[in-house]
């Protein structure tokens, strides 16, 4: 064993997964993303989109980033070194990263602390739900260091704010604050600093006690829309399957039955 592979079994983790009251937890310790952290943080989505018990995945960082990228020290090295494969991290990491989050099909709440920029921004836009502490920071970065997007970031911009704000936020690299990511629909919700990741999560318990069925469709339809490429016939058939189905589980019969009765109905997830 080397000694920088038994320092890396003795840090503590990168990537922590955690779940319980139906709430699955991923958080991000370290923001810059050296190989490790990247392994660690794909592990630890992984087990997120494959939990069988979890209604809502909550994604969060640390008080001073979300996410800044990836660790331009160790980038530097590999290029040094290695410069045919300094790039390979983003099919070996990144798009895996990106396609762990989309295989989550439960809601995704993501808190954001602080920095949210380059690969991190990615990684936010790909959940549902993002809540922002005041103080966050937010940007593209990659062409401010010579290089096109990854981590899925210009298809997400393009499809939250068109063409033409897409393109000014990639080409101009310029970093803005959170009240102006809310108001680009970039977040959801914007508090208090000491905050952020206590809302984050009473809204992603929120939605563990919700319709899972229900989110998990509307997941289904929004990806469809947002995707183009499907003619409107398509997509209303695929709404009536989804009713169907969604008609006959327990939480839409209790949901009836709990709104006739003047009750607050109580979600199951079945």
């Amino acid at each position: 064993m080397s000694e920088d592979t038994a320092a890396d079994q003795r840090a503590p983790k990168a990537a922590e997964f955690s779940e319980a009251d139906g709430l699955a937890t991923v958080r991000l310790n370290t923001p810059g993303l050296t190989r490790r952290v990247k392994e660690e943080l794909l592990d630890a989505l992984r087990r997120a989109a494959e939990s069988t018990t979890a209604r809502a995945v909550l994604l969060l960082g640390s008080d001073k980033a979300f996410c800044v990228g990836q660790d331009l020290g160790e980038h530097a090295r590999i290029l040094e070194e290695e410069p045919q494969d300094a790039l390979g991290t983003v099919r070996e990491h990144y798009n895996r990263i990106v396609l762990a989050l989309e295989d989550i099909q439960v809601p995704v709440v993501v808190g954001i602390g602080g920095a949210c920029v380059g690969a991190g921004l990615g990684f936010a836009l790909a959940g549902d739900v993002r809540v922002a502490a005041r103080r966050a920071k937010f940007g593209t970065a990659f062409t401010g260091i010579g290089l096109a997007s990854d981590s899925g970031l210009a298809y997400r911009l393009v499809t939250a704010l068109g063409q033409a704000r897409a393109m000014e936020l990639m080409l101009l690299s310029t970093v803005f604050g959170a009240e102006r990511a809310l108001e680009l629909g970039l977040v959801t919700e914007v508090v208090d600093d000491d905050a952020w990741a206590e809302r984050a999560r009473e809204t992603a318990l929120q939605l563990a006690s919700g319709p899972t069925g229900a989110f998990v469709a509307a997941k289904r339809e929004v990806r469809a829309a947002a995707q183009g490429g499907r003619e409107l016939p398509e997509l209303l058939e695929e709404e009536a399957d989804l009713q169907n189905q969604l008609g006959q589980t327990a939480d839409h019969v209790g949901a009836v039955r709990a709104f006739l009765n003047k009750e607050k109905p109580t979600f199951t997830g079945g």
